[in-house]
């Protein structure tokens, strides 16, 4: 049977859901599951069990969210502080990690899982590979950018959250999505995971369904601004060249578009071989853990 589909909605929640669908929908949220040991203090039971109840309330907010039309959702399962808990826990959580995974994995999934995972490490290694590509001669120096950056991301095949909620009451990341998050929709609700309900998430969504203006329109400002920048930056290369070649700077306004234009083509062509080849690169390592794991 499948591990999130079982059940539908009831008529209230399936009511609610198609007014909640006329206004406009977050096509990727992030949770921060937080509060599993305390649901499992609460209720008086091991907190395994309250991982395990953990897990059971992520499959049943993954079937909220199909039903609500929301196209991607991303989870912080486990963070790299978490290995300094007690290595039972530990275990116990791998080992219920690797169960409820593996239904997962057998179904149409939608769901990106952060494990062992904290923002400045991805940010930090986002940065190392860029070095790299300069270093093997596939990046210009001047190829390096926060757009690039943004490519060098584990997320880089998934647009950023519209909308990242973290449960249990606590305010603050926990070194989650620290990049990805900067334009998107913050909520946080007192409610332990494991009794997150439907009513909860509505909640979150009608928040940024208030924010949506604003939000977009801070988007849009920082793709702009970014864009500037580039062109900027550009302009002033290309003024170099032509100053380099006894050219006057400011004289042919069709030559400086076209410098302009091949200067931009080439840098795009450099950057797909840097990223096709960080991305073999990438195999190659995983290739070499699941071999060294076998």
């Amino acid at each position: 049977m499948s591990w999130i589909k079982e059940g539908e909605l009831s008529l209230l929640e399936w009511f609610c859901a198609n007014i909640i669908k006329a206004g406009p929908l977050p096509k990727h949220i992030a949770f921060i599951m937080d509060g599993n040991r305390r649901y499992a203090k609460k209720c008086q039971v091991e907190r395994q069990e309250g991982h395990s109840q953990g897990f059971n309330k992520l499959a049943e907010t993954l079937r909220w969210c199909l039903n609500l039309g929301i196209l991607e959702v991303t989870v912080y399962a486990f963070s790299i502080e978490n290995f300094k808990r007690s290595k039972s826990e530990v275990d116990g959580l791998l080992d219920l990690a690797r169960e409820k995974f593996s239904n997962l994995m057998k179904e149409q999934c939608f769901l990106n899982v952060c494990f062992a995972y904290t923002s400045r490490h991805e940010i930090t290694s986002a940065v190392k590979e860029m070095a790299w590509g300069v270093e093997q001669g596939l990046l210009d120096p001047s190829d390096v950018s926060e757009s690039l950056l943004d490519k060098c991301l584990y997320s880089n095949h998934s647009p950023n959250p519209d909308v990242l909620i973290r449960t249990s009451g606590e305010v603050r990341l926990s070194d989650f999505l620290l990049w990805q998050t900067s334009h998107s929709c913050l909520v946080f609700q007192p409610v332990l995971w494991p009794e997150y309900t439907f009513w909860n998430l509505c909640e979150a969504i009608l928040r940024y369904q208030m924010n949506h203006s604003a939000l977009q329109k801070a988007r849009d400002l920082y793709a702009e601004e970014q864009k500037r920048h580039q062109l900027e930056r550009d302009q002033a290369a290309v003024t170099e060249q032509l100053l380099q070649e006894g050219l006057q700077a400011n004289g042919d306004t069709q030559l400086r578009r076209t410098r302009l234009h091949k200067l931009s083509a080439r840098r795009e062509e450099r950057v797909r071989g840097f990223l096709q080849a960080l991305e073999l690169k990438r195999e190659e390592w995983l290739a070499l853990l699941g071999t060294a794991s076998a």
